[in-house]
């Protein structure tokens, strides 16, 4: 399950698209998705999983504006992930900026971005 603790695979310059950086906060969402991942799915379910993720990260990155602004702040944008996960993103004027991986099950008062 190495691989798929890999952060460098997301940030990376999109063939056409802004840059895409993680924030301290969302590289820890995404530890803590892999340890409950590894320990509950099986290697294939994770792969589809990180393929879902890595086709989203590319989307985001071509177009920042395709998902909903959130009320928290003006410049914060959310694209629903799974059922599970919804990607927290801030738009800067050369980089994309992934703010969090939350969990959808947990209180939406506890995000932190």
């Amino acid at each position: 399950m190495e691989e798929f603790k890999d952060i460098q695979k997301f940030e990376r310059n999109m063939k056409s698209g802004y840059k895409v950086d993680w924030s301290d906060e969302a590289s820890d969402n995404l530890d803590s998705i892999i340890e409950y991942l590894q320990n509950r799915w099986t290697d294939r379910e994770i792969g589809r999983f990180f393929k879902k993720l890595d086709k989203r990260i590319d989307l985001i990155s071509r177009n920042p504006h395709a998902y909903p602004v959130v009320d928290l702040r003006i410049n914060i944008r959310r694209s629903v992930l799974s059922e599970q996960t919804t990607i927290y993103y801030e738009i800067k004027p050369d980089v994309v900026v992934i703010l969090s991986l939350f969990d959808n099950r947990k209180d939406p008062d506890s995000i932190k971005i």
